[in-house]
């Protein structure tokens, strides 16, 4: 969070935190994208001392709705028979295999 955090509160930080993740994870983390980060960043900073609960709000509810557009489009990637699933089922087992030490062989590898 660095010094200029210092004002805010917990759930401040909480909410700041949250949303940042969910900005980096479902947006992206490219060069190109960095307009995303960089207004999050600047509005907190700007508004720091201003313990406006509206503001915090309308972020955590941001955060949510990112977070849930991302889930359900998977849900919906998941339910669709006819797509062909072969990589996300490689992504899948990798992260299985990942997960327990292992290296899947090279059939299953991109």
């Amino acid at each position: 969070m660095g010094s200029s955090f210092q004002g805010l509160n917990r759930t401040g930080k909480m909410v700041y935190r949250n949303l940042l993740k969910a900005v980096m994870k479902h947006i992206g983390k490219e060069e190109h994208k960095y307009h995303f980060t960089d207004f999050i960043k600047q509005e907190f900073r700007k508004n720091v001392n201003s313990e406006n609960p509206q503001k915090l709000k309308l972020a955590h509810d941001y955060t949510t709705y990112l977070n849930s557009v991302h889930h359900h489009k998977d849900l919906l990637f998941s339910y669709n028979i006819a797509v062909d699933r072969s990589e996300e089922m490689k992504r899948v087992l990798g992260k299985s295999a990942a997960s327990v030490g292992l290296r899947l062989p090279d059939v299953y590898q991109s």
